[in-house]
């Protein structure tokens, strides 16, 4: 039986990266090569998602919390800090909710408490409704644009569609689905470690309103607002991304 697809490089504290939606462990590129100098990386491609595409997706979000824990758990890695982007974000929150004494220091990166995101640049129920009409490819090069304020001429967006054309069309539906049905916003309070929540101005999945919301309800937690970069911040210009998430990790 094939496993999970697990990127596991460098040495030192744990660094674990959890990617979002229509993601990879790929799509981390940029931040394995510079993370490894410092920690041991450890970068999941999610059931269904780039090199786990063939493994059976999962329908919510604890689900696939539950999935990292354990792929950490196997491991053998008790304790660590914890970056999720976009629906990462949100898995990484779960994670916490489940297991929150594990987490040493969470990111919360382009991300927000609740799926069914409102002033999203189109409703989930939209994303649905074109995945099944114009398939996986076509829908997930759209959306991809989205996510950098130069779209496809972005440097990095070859990135994004490599991992596009790595997800299978049912996990792209579930997690859409997933995504619909998800709620944190009552568990925000329970969020103890200390948090950084990294947002780009430009970002049209996730407005300020989220970010906001995630800064204001999580005790323990501050805020960094990138300017002129979309939602991909760590793509567009991973060199300060990097930094920022770094002087965090280690002060």
């Amino acid at each position: 039986m094939q496993e999970i697809y697990v990127d596991d490089i460098g040495t030192g504290f744990p660094l674990v990266l959890v990617h979002g939606f229509l993601g990879s462990s790929a799509m981390w590129g940029p931040q394995k090569e510079f993370f490894s100098k410092y920690y041991r990386v450890i970068a999941p491609a999610l059931p269904g998602f780039g090199e786990s595409k063939k493994i059976k997706s999962l329908n919510s979000i604890n689900a696939m919390a539950e999935t990292v824990l354990k792929i950490l758990e196997k491991k053998k890695i008790k304790k660590f800090n914890l970056m999720g982007h976009s629906m990462g974000g949100m898995i990484v929150q779960e994670m916490v909710n489940l297991s929150g004494e594990k987490v040493n220091k969470l990111i919360c990166y382009a991300t927000g408490s609740i799926g069914d995101i409102p002033e999203r640049f189109e409703t989930i129920d939209v994303s649905l409704e074109k995945l099944k009409e114009n398939g996986i490819e076509k829908t997930s090069n759209r959306i991809s644009k989205k996510w950098f304020v130069d779209g496809d001429k972005a440097k990095y967006f070859f990135l994004c569609d490599n991992a596009n054309k790595a997800t299978s069309e049912e996990a792209a539906e579930n997690a859409l689905k997933a995504l619909k049905n998800w709620r944190g916003l009552e568990n925000l309070k329970n969020i103890k470690n200390e948090t950084l929540i990294i947002w780009g101005d430009k970002d049209t999945a996730y407005s300020f309103d989220q970010v906001d919301t995630l800064n204001k309800n999580i005790p323990n937690s501050k805020i960094a607002i990138i300017k002129n970069c979309s939602h991909n911040v760590h793509l567009e210009i991973p060199k300060k991304f990097n930094e920022i998430v770094k002087i965090f990790l280690d002060n």
